[in-house]
């Protein structure tokens, strides 16, 4: 019969292999390519184990991060350690706390370790690494496997530290870890990699038995430990490059360039694009970019609506961006930081300021283009005072003026308003104060709110600290970042 005498279901039949023949091969690729990513975290892996066996990884203390975990040890939370990708949760957890564990003297027995992205770990329960989808999420690690597993290593009486690490992996993790907070005799820690467990949110999945430590890429001071050189050079290269730990350790510039390039393309956005099933992934990166090129300054959806307009000749509504900028802080890559009207007490919606978590990806997301030392001294001030634990908001000053029988509003900006319990500090960034002018122009925010809490200005110039007239302390930058109570001097 030719092709032009087919009957109608003679086509739908050919058609409809033609279909299951192509799913198949879809099926297969996808297979393939999950079978390629894990192959890939196998080799990282090894690589890790080979580094650490031929002595090459230094050790950072991260002393303030293991301090806490200390300090919530026995506390019946499930200790949550959560924090953007790569920057050193699995390391303290399963080295730093680990060490700790056992100088207490704790038994070895005692402390189960489970990392669910290896495949030693995984062979133990009967699981293949190569077996999981870890990209979908459609086949993970069965728990009644790893419950089983922890069964056999406990008992109902002695005392148990259960420290898991990328617990994502396990299907219905939620639910094994409530489980575990009926057990009196456990003691549990656990981190994660992925976008919903790196979410701001995942607390609230333990009904209000989760206790979060959240870690941020390393500090300067910690930083400090990794350098070889004074603190003018490691600065210079922190400012650049930030403190992702892995990057920390590597000796060339272009090292560290492409580990931060691959890790923003391949990990944090893709995580983000996969997570959210983004389909306008050319904007979300766009919007980044225009994230990343604005730090430090006043922006909001609306704007970045427009600047998409003019700029990429591109209509995407201002509702869709604050939710693409949504979708970055809830994996920790940056923050928004609302204005507080100082005077009026009270916070001011919009526009607000956008901070990077690490300044190594955000100066890669520009191809390490603008390197803006105002912008980026300001953005580190700002994570320092988040590390310390301050809740930072920026201050809005309202000065009235008269100018020929009218009354003037003007807006003086204090960059940085740090709560700390009853402890409250204003803070300006300057990296220089060349004049007298530039010097009024940085107290004038400053002079105008009539509290008493101490009022600062932290500089890049070379200064020991000092006050003046009116009690406004100027202190130098590297003695704010190298002395956690130097706001207190």
């Amino acid at each position: 019969m030719s092709p032009k005498n087919e009957s109608p279901q003679s086509k739908t039949k050919i058609l409809f292999n033609f279909i299951s023949v192509l799913e198949l091969f879809l099926n297969r690729l996808a297979c393939l390519r999950i079978k390629l990513y894990n192959v890939f975290n196998l080799i990282s892996e090894m690589e890790i184990i080979l580094n650490r066996n031929r002595g090459n990884i230094m050790i950072i203390k991260r002393d303030f991060y293991l301090d806490k975990l200390i300090r919530k040890m026995d506390n019946g939370f499930i200790k949550i350690i959560t924090g953007i990708r790569r920057c050193g949760k699995s390391f303290l957890l399963n080295n730093l706390f680990y060490n700790h564990l056992l100088e207490s003297g704790v038994d070895d027995k005692h402390i189960i370790r489970f990392a669910f992205d290896s495949g030693n770990d995984l062979l133990k329960i009967g699981e293949d690494l190569m077996d999981l989808d870890t990209l979908s999420g459609e086949r993970l690690v069965d728990p009644k496997k790893f419950l089983e597993y922890i069964n056999s290593k406990t008992n109902n009486t002695d005392k148990f530290y259960i420290l898991l690490d990328e617990v994502q992996l396990l299907a219905s993790f939620e639910q094994v870890l409530n489980g575990f907070l009926r057990q009196d005799n456990f003691d549990v820690y656990v981190t994660g990699s992925n976008s919903k467990f790196l979410s701001k949110d995942i607390i609230t999945e333990f009904a209000g038995r989760g206790d979060e430590i959240h870690v941020m890429p390393l500090s300067f001071s910690e930083f400090l430990q990794t350098f070889d050189g004074d603190k003018e050079d490691a600065f210079a290269e922190y400012q650049v490059y930030g403190g992702l730990p892995a990057q920390a350790l590597m000796k060339t510039d272009e090292d560290k360039m492409n580990y931060l390039k691959n890790q923003l393309e391949n990990v944090y956005l893709r995580d983000i694009i996969n997570r959210y099933d983004v389909r306008l992934g050319s904007e979300l990166e766009d919007l980044l970019n225009i994230l990343a090129s604005g730090i430090s300054t006043l922006t909001n959806p609306k704007k970045i609506s427009s600047t998409f307009l003019s700029v990429k000749n591109s209509k995407i509504s201002a509702s869709t961006i604050d939710k693409f900028i949504g979708y970055f802080e809830d994996a920790f890559m940056i923050k928004r930081v609302y204005r507080y009207d100082v005077k009026g007490r009270k916070y001011i919606g919009t526009p607000y300021k956008i901070y990077f978590e690490d300044l190594g990806l955000r100066n890669a997301k520009l191809n390490f283009r603008q390197v803006e030392p105002t912008h980026l001294m300001e953005n580190i001030i700002y994570n320092e005072l988040r590390f310390r634990g301050y809740m930072v908001d920026v201050g809005m000053v309202i000065k009235r003026e008269s100018d020929d029988n009218r009354d003037i509003k003007k807006q003086l900006e204090v960059d940085f308003i740090a709560n700390l319990g009853s402890k409250r500090y204003y803070i300006q960034s300057a990296y220089s104060l060349p004049s007298l002018d530039k010097m009024n122009q940085e107290k004038a925010s400053l002079l105008n709110i009539d509290d008493s809490f101490k009022k600062i200005i932290i500089v890049k110039d070379r200064v020991k600290p000092f006050r003046d007239e009116n009690g406004i302390l100027t202190i130098n930058l590297f003695d704010f970042l190298l002395d956690k109570n130097s706001l207190d001097l």
